[in-house]
């Protein structure tokens, strides 16, 4: 039986891959399916944006290689880095609770 990291892990492997089959390439996110990814599986992160060109831009910053699509790899830094976010998030309420 996979314990919750593994099933955590396969989950977002399986998320990828659902966005990425769309064209039928299955290997990469075009700006289309990261952009449809995001705006349902991390529509709360997409909410909080001011900017209306938030995924344009996180599509640019993920892009290492410039070729104009998201591997998995660029994807695994795009939730690192929100994972990161939100610890840290979760770190200052820890703090606020603490001292009530």
């Amino acid at each position: 039986m996979p314990s919750e990291l593994e099933r955590c892990m396969e989950s977002m492997i399986m998320v990828f891959h659902r966005y990425a089959d769309e064209d039928g390439d299955g290997k990469t996110l075009t700006n289309k399916e990261l952009r449809k990814l995001m705006e349902t599986e991390l529509a709360s992160f997409l909410k909080t944006q001011k900017n209306p060109d938030a995924v344009s831009k996180i599509m640019k910053d993920l892009d290492q290689n410039r070729d104009g699509k998201v591997d998995f790899e660029e994807f695994v830094s795009l939730v690192v880095g929100l994972s990161i976010a939100c610890e840290q998030c979760y770190q200052l309420h820890t703090k606020k609770c603490a001292k009530k």
